[in-house]
């Protein structure tokens, strides 16, 4: 289509985008300079306002133009333009807003002779009000109804964030005040929820981690999340006509998206490339993803050593709430208080999901471990995660509600399925652990997600890691079926510069790498697997070691049999039939590159 993706350009974004195909890109973001004189490095901030509203009319122009017909616009401005930009956009341009939200933020630029400033506008813009993207699913929070009443009515996937006003409320005693009013959002966590249409996230300050360097004015990660995950797919176009710091496409990249920028700056091209490099699709987003949950409250402040109030949390000893004395710092390793704790951190964290998910999703992990922090838990993030497991096994989680569940369908899966499997066999032989190591162990998760990437490159570490759960999960559900299954593959030997010709139809399939049986498998279509391109077979191969040429690989198949094929089954579901024969397959041909059955 005559353009480059995963591409930050220096230049001009008018010039740029006049060489873009229309209609080619899902979702742009734009945070353009605001024009309050804020120094750059090669731009006037500082324009007369007609010249400045003939310039964004021009961009957002350009911006209408390459956006695909159910493309979404998001644009970032301060207060002095905002109402002339929404005019231009809706009335004069044809865009239809779909919200208006305001970006609420802590650690302002100080201000001596007005309030300072914390909020920006955040107009989210569609090309055509009946065709757009907006993943509800991907963005929901819990409902009141689910989790303060309990009502059984209260949908499990929970509910789209409110378009709300809030009054501000009558505060409790303990609340720090001035003058009546709260110092920080934190001291009322409940009045900021991520439910209404004012978000909350920290303005990236100087001395945050996430902070890169090199650009004032810097786009928290988790802002940008929210917004690409509601308003686009995994692999679709992600534009930002001013780069700036790199925030737009350094998150679409962790979020499996394809990005395009335009910066002016040489310089910041260069840093920005150098952001870009270090980040991989399925890596956690810099920053907390709820604020108000993971920064402490205006009384706690820095006292780390200090008490915490009581904290509540649900326990399988009792269906209400109980009650532990829980420090920072200081937790008490009795398993009780300990239980209590790993509990609580997995309240705050898991929105609704399975602690398997908290522990596959790096996002979500992170937000667990950051809680762990919090509460002062003794140990490290390994001992955290596999603390959450011990808890779940005594069932001191039963009690919490996980009402959200994660479903990655299987032809979805067998893109990366084989992948995951060989990535879990190369790092239980290295270190001899189990898939429950893998996961708690930030650093051997990592290299499970850099060895699934080399052999099917393009996926999210979440799902290679939730296709390992699955493989496991299979594996058990079949294992009462499998002295049933034939001991040995039929059919022909197909060598792998002939693939193209297997049947279509489902199957089984055993690869020999030479003499030596490589890794055996089930896919929906035998032809148009992925497993079957030689460079995957070959970077597979590498993986575990093995240097085999073409000729010397071969593929063997069978048919797939329904399940009623085997009386004394006749009740099994495909899925246990096909797992349990693989299974067998495994036990019989021991395969290098699967993992065993008893793993």
């Amino acid at each position: 289509m005559g353009m480059a993706v995963d591409r930050i350009r220096q230049g001009d974004c008018i010039k740029g985008m006049s060489k873009l195909e229309a209609g080619s890109v899902d979702l742009v973001f734009a945070d353009p300079p605001f024009n309050i004189g804020y120094e750059y490095d090669v731009y006037d901030d500082m324009r007369e306002a007609d010249e400045y509203l003939d310039w964004c009319r021009e961009w957002i122009s350009g911006v209408k133009r390459v956006l695909k017909p159910d493309g979404t616009f998001w644009l970032a401005i301060g207060d002095e333009f905002a109402a002339e930009l929404k005019v231009l956009c809706t009335r004069k341009l044809g865009f239809h807003c779909r919200s208006w939200v305001i970006w609420f933020y802590t650690f302002g630029v100080h201000c001596k002779y007005k309030f300072t400033r914390s909020h920006a506008h955040l107009f989210h813009f569609v090309k055509d009000k009946k065709r757009f993207t907006f993943n509800s699913l991907d963005v929901r929070v819990p409902s009141a109804r689910e989790i303060v009443y309990g009502d059984k009515r209260a949908d499990p996937d929970g509910r789209v964030p409110d378009d709300t006003w809030m009054m501000a409320p009558v505060l409790p005693p303990e609340v720090p005040t001035r003058d009546g009013f709260i110092l920080r959002p934190q001291d009322i966590p409940e009045r900021f929820p991520a439910t209404s249409d004012t978000w909350f996230f920290s303005r990236v300050a100087g001395t945050f981690k996430e902070r890169a360097g090199f650009h004032g004015c810097q786009m928290p990660e988790q802002l940008l999340g929210r917004i690409i995950r509601g308003c686009s797919k995994e692999g679709e176009l992600v534009f930002d006509p001013f780069a700036g710091s790199g925030t737009t496409p350094a998150v679409a990249r962790k979020l499996a998206r394809r990005y395009l920028g335009f910066e002016l700056s040489k310089k910041y091209v260069a840093l920005i490339r150098k952001r870009l490099a270090a980040v991989q699709p399925g890596d956690p987003l810099d920053g907390p993803e709820n604020a108000v949950r993971s920064a402490p409250r205006t009384r706690d402040g820095r006292r780390l050593k200090r008490a915490r109030g009581p904290v509540s949390v649900r326990t399988s000893e009792s269906p209400i709430l109980t009650k532990a004395n829980v420090s920072l710092g200081q937790v008490a390793v009795a398993n009780g208080e300990l239980a209590t704790a790993i509990a609580e951190a997995f309240l705050a964290s898991h929105q609704g999901w399975s602690s398997d998910r908290v522990l596959a999703d790096r996002s979500m992990n992170e937000s667990f471990l950051n809680n762990c922090r919090l509460l002062g838990i003794p140990g490290d993030a390994k001992d955290w995660n596999h603390l959450l497991l011990n808890v779940r096994k005594r069932g001191g989680l039963k009690a919490i509600a996980t009402t959200r569940r994660t479903t990655q369908r299987r032809e979805t899966m067998e893109a990366f399925l084989h992948a995951s499997e060989i990535a879990w066999r190369r790092i239980c032989n290295d270190n001899a652990c189990s898939l429950d190591d893998i996961l708690c162990d930030p650093a051997l998760a990592d290299r499970f997600d850099t060895f699934a990437a080399r052999i099917a490159p393009g996926f999210t570490s979440f799902q290679y890691r939730w296709a390992a759960l699955s493989l496991r999960k299979d594996a058990s559900e079949g294992e009462s079926l499998k002295d049933e299954v034939p001991a040995r593959l039929a059919g022909d030997r197909t060598p792998l510069a002939a693939t193209s010709r297997l049947p279509a139809n489902p199957g089984h399939y055993l690869v020999l790498a030479g003499d030596n049986p490589f890794f055996v498998g089930f896919t929906n279509s035998l032809r148009d697997c992925e497993f079957f391109r030689p460079v995957c077979i070959h970077a597979a191969l590498g993986i575990l070691g093995q240097d085999v040429s073409d000729a010397d690989v071969v593929v063997r198949r069978r048919a797939f049999e329904r399940p009623e094929e085997v009386r004394s089954h006749s009740d099994a579901g495909p899925r246990a039939w096909r797992f349990a024969r693989r299974a067998k397959l495994i036990e019989v041909f021991k395969p290098i590159g699967n993992i065993p059955t008893a793993a």
